[in-house]
């Protein structure tokens, strides 16, 4: 990656504040651009099988789709963050530790061999 979350921010709040927008970036509108734009990038696969979805990324257009609406969904998600002092790496770091002892790994049997008990 070539710049880190915290500069990506910056950028973001830099870009809202030359254009007077920094008004409408509350948390509330920010969560609801973020569901927006996470619409968005559902809709572009909403009818496709999925083995067409799994190639989306070949077609230089749906590729190009694709890659701006995660954009658009990272950036309001960073705004987001940045409107309420959340660290999102520090938030998903936690989020995956608390999953970790929630949901414990299962040893699995190799695809030949079945597990026990079957």
């Amino acid at each position: 990656m070539s710049e880190d979350l915290h500069a990506l921010q910056r950028r973001l709040s830099d870009f809202a504040a030359a254009r007077d927008w920094q008004q409408y970036h509350t948390p509330k509108n920010l969560a609801a651009a973020l569901s927006v734009e996470a619409a968005e990038l559902v809709e572009i696969f909403q009818w496709l099988t999925p083995e067409e979805s799994a190639k989306v990324m070949t077609d230089p257009k749906s590729a190009g789709r694709v890659e701006d609406e995660v954009a658009d969904v990272l950036a309001y998600l960073l705004q987001f963050c940045q409107a309420l002092g959340i660290d999102p790496l520090g938030a998903l770091a936690a989020k995956i530790e608390r999953n970790e002892t929630r949901f414990p790994a299962v040893r699995q049997a190799p695809p030949d061999r079945p597990r026990d008990g079957e």
